[in-house]
């Protein structure tokens, strides 16, 4: 394994979560990396902050689902804001670890590779100025429209701007996001994601399908209705139920 430049400081690292097994387990695996130093670790929340803004770490390992303090919780409370990487068992939360901009999110358990590639994306991330983890908590956690999401695209987690997005399709509990040259699973329901998006930009024109208004070529009459004619060619349904809404905004 390649190392960075000796005239490169070690990378600090914490890791908070509550089960001594992985803390343990995480630790051993982080040996591999001889750029990286551990500083401490912790098994709650309200432990997390404290040795966090304590030691002021480089990176911080955080469990999601933790006793005395969530993964939110713990950074709503930092005064030190680490580049942080999530940590959990479930798969739902992942949506929330990329609005909030963490640098990776390991689903648990996870093996060397996984941990290699979340790595890599630490040591790319040093010296690069970041956005403040509290003002991606505001917006993440706001009412406000987002400006964009993020994404996994293979071990990768890539932003993608919302004005990039051409329509949005509800696919059981997630959503495709279409872009002009790909398409993305985000696993939120598309009501969410609608609530997060600006209604003059983005509209519903069916019960699983949001364009965007930028996008959309024309509007065309089809059988028992009307379909989307979108820039990229697609064509999107437009539901009897949305028709009216739809026509007005044509006019």
């Amino acid at each position: 394994m390649s190392a960075p430049r000796a005239t490169l400081a070690p990378i600090t690292v914490v890791v908070a979560d509550d089960e001594p097994v992985a803390r343990e387990g995480l630790r051993r695996a982080l040996e591999a990396f001889s750029w990286v130093r551990w500083v401490g670790e912790a098994g709650s929340g309200a432990a997390a902050v404290e040795m966090v803004d304590r030691l002021k770490p480089d990176v911080l390992f955080l469990d999601i689902e933790m006793p005395g303090g969530t993964g939110l919780d713990v950074m709503r409370r930092l005064t030190h804001h680490p580049m942080v990487v999530f940590t959990t068992a479930y798969a739902e939360h992942a949506v929330t670890a990329f609005e909030l901009g963490s640098l990776d999110y390991l689903l648990k358990p996870f093996g060397p590779e996984r941990l290699q590639s979340a790595m890599e994306r630490v040591r790319a991330a040093v010296g690069e100025p970041r956005e403040s983890p509290v003002e991606r908590l505001a917006a993440a956690l706001g009412t406000g429209p987002i400006s964009r999401l993020f994404v996994r695209s293979g071990q990768s987690v890539l932003p993608v701007a919302v004005d990039a997005l051409v329509h949005l399709e509800a696919w059981g509990d997630y959503v495709i996001a279409h872009t002009a040259s790909s398409k993305y699973v985000i696993h939120v329901s598309l009501h969410r994601l609608e609530e997060r998006l600006d209604p003059s930009r983005f509209v519903r024109v069916h019960r699983s399908h949001l364009v965007q208004l930028a996008q959309v070529a024309a509007f065309r009459p089809a059988e028992g209705g009307l379909v989307a004619e979108l820039t990229t060619g697609a064509r999107v349904p437009v539901s009897r139920t949305h028709a009216r809404a739809v026509r007005r905004l044509a006019r």
